[in-house]
This record gives C-alpha cells, structure tokens and sequence, in this order.
C-alpha cells in the first residue's frame, strides 16, 4: 500500500495573515485542496493521512474534506508542536504501508510524474525525495565574509514529496526521538541512521507557498 502523508499543520508565521497559510486561495481554491487534487487522482496512490493543526481539524473536516468530496482520506491527524513532530503523528497512522509519500501541503504544483519517481527509487533504495539543482553561485559564509565558493553542480535544494519505505521511516523518526535529534525535513533523518538517499530531479514550479509573493508566483504557475 502506497500512503500520501501530506503535512498541513503549520501557521504560515512568515504570511503574517493570522491563520493557515493552507487555506489561502489561487484561483478560487485553496492550496491545500490543490495539493489534495494531485494525490486524489493519482492512480498509484492508495490513500492520503492528512496532518492539521487541532483547532483546525473541525474546519478540514467541513470546508475542504466533504466540500470537495474526497474519496482518499483516510485519517485527519493532530499535528504536533514542531513538524518533525507532526509527521511522527502522521506515520502512527500508516502502520498498513508499505511506503509513504510525506508531502507538504502548501506544494500544490507537485507533479505526478515526480512523485510516481520517488516511489519507484524508495522500493528500490530504501528513500527517495525530490530536489533541484541549484542556479545560483553558492557562497559560504563565516561572520561577515564569505569563506568559499561551492561547485553549484554539486547544491541540491530539496522538495517534497520524499518518499520512504514505511518500516524505515518510522524507525528513523523513533531514533530521533530517542536520541533528541531534530530536523527540518525527513531525508536528514533516515541520513541520521547512516542510509543514503535517492535523488529524483524535480520542477522548479514545484514551489513551497511560504511568503505572500509565492501567492503571485502560484498565479502565474497555474497561468501557465
């Protein structure tokens, strides 16, 4: 069984709007549901836990789940106090997997394609995620200078979905939790157990919607 784990619980803090980020419109539809969209009607996709914050779970329920009639769905989850903590919510929920798709829910333009990729190189290796290859020079910085200059053929900027053999990403998450370990995404703890994982080279409009300019970036995205 392949699960969607989208992740939907955060505040947005950086929008500055005073509620989620998730429920801003583009178009007319809110992100989260278009984020929903692709998974709903991803043929390979067996079904979708999402993660809300709990005092929104009531709201998902009404305003997005049985508004859009999702047929998927099979656990609306209480998130946690860090993200790291809400996919751990998340994955107690998918103990039936054999992979697990963790995706964030404020990447509505995720395509299939790329995560139907991740997928196939996480039953082969083990975990998978997509990235970017940077365009920009890379600098590294010390105090107020810069130190050196990184080959930018080398910097990946990593997206979601990344994508896990269950087993293994639920034992990474229990090794983090054991050891007080912290990460802001899920690849860097399967690293922590000394597994390696495959890239898969995504789309540059796969964007993560995190400042009001993103809204105006998503409109063109969807434009074009």
């Amino acid at each position: 069984m392949v699960t969607a784990l989208i992740v939907a619980a955060g505040k947005g803090k950086r929008m500055g709007l005073g509620y989620n980020k998730q429920y801003l419109l583009i178009d007319g539809k809110e992100v989260i549901s278009r984020t929903i969209d692709v998974f709903e009607e991803a043929e390979f996709i067996d079904n979708i836990v999402v993660v809300v914050s709990k005092d929104e779970i009531e709201y998902f329920k009404e305003n997005i789940v049985e508004r859009y009639g999702y047929k998927k769905i099979e656990a609306i989850v209480c998130g946690g106090e860090e993200r790291q903590h809400s996919v751990y919510n998340g994955l107690v929920e998918c103990k039936r997997s054999d992979i697990v798709v963790i995706h964030d829910g404020a990447r509505p333009f995720v395509k299939k394609e790329h995560i139907l990729e991740t997928i196939n190189m996480a039953k082969k290796y083990g975990a998978s995620a997509l990235a970017v290859k940077a365009k920009d020079t890379v600098k590294l910085v010390e105090g107020d200078f810069f130190q050196q200059t990184l080959d930018r053929n080398s910097i990946y900027f990593i997206q979601t979905p990344q994508t896990f053999q269950y087993q293994l990403i639920l034992r990474a998450h229990e090794y983090a939790k054991e050891k007080g370990i912290f990460a802001t995404d899920d690849t860097s703890l399967v690293e922590q157990l000394g597994k390696k994982v495959a890239v898969v080279e995504g789309s540059y409009d796969n964007i993560k919607i995190t400042t009001k300019e993103d809204i105006y970036l998503a409109e063109l995205i969807l434009k074009k």
